[in-house]
């Protein structure tokens, strides 16, 4: 059910974290949001490293606290969430790229911290920007906060409910004028949506009630926008100026923990601990369970990391042992399956034809997609034995960022690519 809160005028899309399913929509600067400026964890840039070792760490520091959000960045700007004290204050942070030092840092809320998984932590989601706002989510900490980039409070916004006893992790969007927020808990789940400079509610759509993390992403079909979201009954779509859910395809097994990737008129979606690789054609009306699902094909390993599409190949890699399935996009065909090792939480990136995945213990591997299996180049940071990586990388303007749960890094190249 949607209710629909003073949406007035049009909805001017401008293009954040958004990737249009039938052409590419205008992407902003820099990285302003997880999963990159066209929510489909690609880089365009041409002189991003894809060989390094802990030699090309141009600098690194430290951050207070522990979490796992993915940095965002706008201009020389780095944005970042982390929980301190056990989880009973959450902050929000802004480094600067220049002088690697952290220039602001304000606690979003301090109070109980309720219980979560011990692989989630409190400050798992990751920072949206505009340039001008930066919006923070921390499920039952505090709701939404809006800071200007300067690091002086806009407005925050209460969630009320959240029962969801393994934590948050769903990112904030932004479709022109308003942010966007996906509340999946077991007692009370919604989408809703709010001005973005005010923070007024714009509409709140009530969702199937159970626990989930996944980040809403827009796309173009049919000629309308639609923001499409994987959940534990279904990946739906929205119209993100009022909410309506417009359709939805059933999840054959629950969990729908990751992102839908969107690529080549298609969406993917991974779930689930009997996991599944599913193929959507977006559009329709309704309960399009019958009639939109291109293919479905089981795969290896578990949820939590998104899918990433290179070309005629969308790639997933599982959360324990690391098994990394290619699947020819238009028909579902698994090419192989190589088992990497090792505990893999990131979401993958992908630039220059190649895709990265990057582990808990810090090492990339580099992953040529073909008709094979090609791992063209395995990058190691070295960090202390506690430090997790559970961010996605970060790549932009040749540099990549990487964060651990208490350090942030900038890698520069090591050698030619391959």
């Amino acid at each position: 059910m949607s209710k629909r809160f003073l949406c007035g005028g049009g909805l001017v899309l401008v293009g954040l974290l958004a990737m249009c399913a039938e052409t590419l929509v205008a992407a902003p600067p820099g990285w302003p949001s997880w999963r990159g400026p066209r929510g489909d964890g690609h880089s365009t840039e041409t002189n991003l490293p894809t060989r390094w070792s802990n030699d090309s760490i141009k600098w690194s520091v430290a951050l207070p606290g522990q979490g796992q959000s993915s940095p965002t960045i706008w201009g020389k700007r780095i944005f970042l969430t982390t929980a301190l004290e056990k989880g009973k204050r959450r902050v929000v942070l802004c480094v600067d790229r220049e002088t690697h030092k952290i220039v602001w840092q304000h606690t979003a809320f301090t109070g109980p911290a309720l219980p979560t998984h011990n692989m989630n932590g409190y400050a798992s989601a990751s920072c949206v920007t505009d340039g001008e706002f930066v919006y923070a989510f921390f499920g039952e900490g505090g709701g939404i906060h809006c800071y200007r980039v300067d690091g002086s409070p806009a407005w925050q916004k209460p969630i009320g409910v959240f029962d969801n006893r393994w934590g948050s992790a769903s990112c904030p969007v932004l479709v022109g004028n308003s942010v966007i927020q996906l509340v999946d808990s077991d007692k009370e789940a919604y989408i809703a949506a709010f001005d973005r400079k005010t923070g007024r509610p714009l509409w709140k759509t009530d969702r199937d009630n159970f626990r989930g993390w996944s980040t809403p992403v827009l796309i173009r079909a049919g000629g309308h926008d639609e923001l499409v979201v994987n959940g534990h009954a279904a990946v739906c779509a929205y119209d993100p100026a009022t909410g309506k859910e417009l359709w939805r395809v059933k999840n054959p097994s629950g969990r729908g923990t990751p992102t839908v990737t969107p690529a080549g008129g298609l969406l993917f979606s991974t779930n689930g601990t009997r996991p599944f690789l599913t193929a959507i054609r977006p559009g329709g009306s309704g309960d399009v369970t019958g009639s939109h699902v291109a293919w479905q094909v089981k795969r290896q390993g578990r949820d939590i990391p998104s899918p990433i599409v290179v070309g005629e190949h969308v790639l997933v890699v599982g959360l324990r042992g690391g098994i990394l399935g290619c699947y020819d996009t238009k028909t579902g065909k698994q090419h192989w399956l190589e088992r990497l090792g090792t505990n893999f939480s990131a979401s993958p990136v992908a630039w220059s034809g190649l895709a990265f995945f990057l582990n808990e213990a810090g090492e990339t591997f580099v992953v040529k997609p073909g008709p094979k299996p090609q791992v063209v180049a395995k990058n190691r940071i070295k960090a202390p034995a506690e430090a997790t990586f559970r961010a996605s990388i970060t790549p932009l303007e040749g540099q990549l960022y990487f964060r651990s749960t208490n350090r942030l890094y900038c890698v520069g190249s090591a050698a030619a690519g391959p």
